[in-house]
């Protein structure tokens, strides 16, 4: 006989509901104002860069849907010690590349795409390993999605390029605001 576990059960669902609802509404119950204002403009960015719509919304429904379902897991103490420590080098390294993509933005001529793309990737690998015993493959895959397209060195060189000025002093604003609340 399988053993039973309410609470696991009610992860599950609460999981499953918010994955089938997220957007800017379930965002906000999660993501705070700063945070969905960056993720806004990213948004921007990817319809600008991919001209298309449909694939911009996906890219932000599956970042705020990973983040929400990460979110949920946290607050349900479900990760072990081990899990705790890749969290936070997970959030040192995310707090790295907002530094860096700050940086790049701020000083002229400093901007390497193979550096903020290196940092991304790094993020994307230590969030999946995170995750790998929580989330389904599905989940994975949207992970993957996520920091694969914003590590695209097309669209990072796009993002720095005089074309996406007024989007990247934007993002930049915001990721400077979340890193002197210490929100990032």
């Amino acid at each position: 006989m399988e053993p039973f576990s309410s609470k696991s059960l009610a992860l599950q669902a609460e999981k499953k509901l918010l994955s089938k609802m997220a957007g800017r509404s379930v965002a906000h119950l999660f993501i705070e104002e700063t945070s969905s204002e960056v993720l806004d403009e990213l948004y921007r960015v990817s319809k600008e860069y991919t001209r298309s719509r449909p694939q911009a919304q996906r890219v932000i429904k599956d970042l705020i849907k990973v983040a929400v379902k990460v979110a949920v897991l946290h607050r349900s103490g479900c990760f072990g010690p081990g899990e705790l420590a890749l969290a936070t080098r997970f959030r040192h390294k995310l707090k790295q590349g907002a530094m860096t993509a700050l940086s790049f933005g701020e000083v002229d001529f400093t901007f390497e795409a193979a550096v903020l793309a290196g940092l991304l990737a790094e993020c994307r690998d230590l969030l999946l390993e995170l995750v790998k015993q929580h989330l389904t493959p599905k989940s994975h895959e949207r992970i993957r999605r996520v920091f694969d397209h914003y590590a695209d060195p097309g669209l990072l060189t796009a993002l720095y390029g005089p074309d996406f000025t007024e989007h990247r002093s934007k993002i930049c604003d915001g990721l400077r605001k979340l890193l002197d609340e210490g929100k990032l």
